[in-house]
């Protein structure tokens, strides 16, 4: 038997993205596509929110990039190790229903977060394009299990070393231009790849949603970290969102927002460098 938060399955995706399957039985039977978790390394830990990308069968999967000293920490975790914490699910589900045609845009880590969003659009019924867009071939992720998710799946790099030559908003630009009329489009993924197919979709007045993860800290809309202006509104993403009306958001802010701790990770990931070198923190 499993113990409370125990780490079942760990892989490796790519060098600098991984994969564990956390035993969490009740969060499994509860997530739903779009909600995510809050978890803790240890005591001395800090809270970080990663999207669902599966529950099933008591185990829940979150994948994540290696940025930061969490996420460092975090990778330094081993199959059988248990995590201090692990809240969830959080946030509200993407809403799922019978839209007709939809495009599902998830950039680079972001496709971790399309994969179960698509998966339930296409179990919904819905004609699924997903475009999935990375650097290059080398890094691409999820390609089965997106293949499975959708319709068709569009592998985008922006070396042109495999699908696609470009970015993800140049596909699903050709894609209308061919005549291919999309009901709803979800983008998600960097701040900045969202504002351009939001901008993009505004021309062609197609609705579009998008998945916000801004700063958060407690997961509950009581500190306010993860604010986000919506139509004029402050919204929270951690209980209005993660997803918002993409032509409503104020994406300059966001940006310039999350850029806040930007010098602080890079010195969090240094100091995690010189511990696993054997060197000194302070000096």
């Amino acid at each position: 038997m499993y113990q409370k938060n125990e780490i079942v399955e760990k892989k490796s995706l790519t060098p600098e993205i991984g994969q564990i399957s956390v035993y969490a039985p009740l969060i499994a039977a509860k997530a739903k596509a779009g909600q995510f978790i809050i978890l803790r390394v240890d005591e001395e830990g800090e809270r970080i929110p990663l999207t669902i990308s599966k529950g099933e069968n008591g185990l829940v999967t979150v994948i994540y990039q290696k940025v930061g000293g969490t996420t460092l920490a975090l990778d330094e975790r081993k199959q059988g190790d248990c995590l201090k914490d692990f809240a969830g699910p959080l946030g509200e589900p993407t809403p799922v229903e019978g839209y007709g045609r939809v495009a599902v845009l998830g950039g680079g880590l972001g496709c971790a977060i399309a994969l179960p969003v698509a998966r339930a659009l296409h179990q919904a019924g819905n004609q699924v394009d997903l475009i999935g867009g990375f650097k290059t071939r080398d890094i691409v992720i999820l390609e089965e299990e997106m293949k499975q998710a959708c319709a068709a799946l569009h592998i985008c790099t922006d070396d042109g070393s495999y699908g696609y030559h470009g970015f993800v908003t140049g596909k699903l630009e050709e894609l209308i231009q061919s005549g291919v009329k999309f009901d709803h489009v979800f983008a998600i993924g960097p701040l900045l790849m969202m504002k351009f197919a939001c901008k993009l979709t505004g021309q062609y007045g197609i609705p579009t949603t998008v998945s916000m993860n801004p700063i958060m800290i407690d997961g509950t809309g009581m500190c306010g970290c993860c604010r986000v202006t919506v139509d004029g509104q402050v919204k929270f993403a951690c209980v209005d969102g993660p997803d918002f009306d993409g032509h409503k958001v104020d994406f300059d802010e966001v940006i310039a927002r999350n850029g806040a701790y930007r010098e602080f990770e890079a010195g969090q990931r240094e100091k995690h460098a010189c511990r696993l070198g054997g060197g000194a923190l302070n000096g």
